[in-house]
């Protein structure tokens, strides 16, 4: 059992648990997300979507890389739909006097970039 213990301790230890971009933090356990200061309520997909963004910060993510796994669909058909969850996540979350945080790479997908 004490092996047990101390390999589950060791699996979620290795886990990020608090995901960050500038002044934007994301709570996986609490699903909490806090923009300066300001907490920011959000759907289910859109808190997915932001965590997928957060993972990949400072990459670019395609709308592919999106549709297989944040809505979990194997096909790229979703473009529309990726879109408008973008748009929303954008409302919530990106602040006036604050720093742009999500961006939109013509052509390919999106990229949340800090710094």
């Amino acid at each position: 059992m004490a092996r047990l213990r101390a390999l589950l301790r060791r699996n979620l230890g290795e886990r990020e648990l608090v995901l960050r971009a500038d002044n934007l933090e994301m709570d996986l356990l609490a699903r909490r997300v806090i923009r300066a200061g300001v907490e920011v309520e959000l759907s289910h997909r859109e808190f997915e979507l932001l965590a997928f963004l957060l993972r990949h910060k400072n990459a670019t993510v395609t709308r592919d890389m999106l549709t297989r796994d944040v809505w979990k669909e194997p096909d790229g058909l979703m473009t529309n739909v990726i879109e408008v969850c973008v748009n929303a996540l954008r409302r919530k979350v990106e602040l006036s006097g604050q720093r742009q945080l999500i961006h939109t790479v013509r052509g390919v997908g999106y990229a949340l970039r800090e710094g």
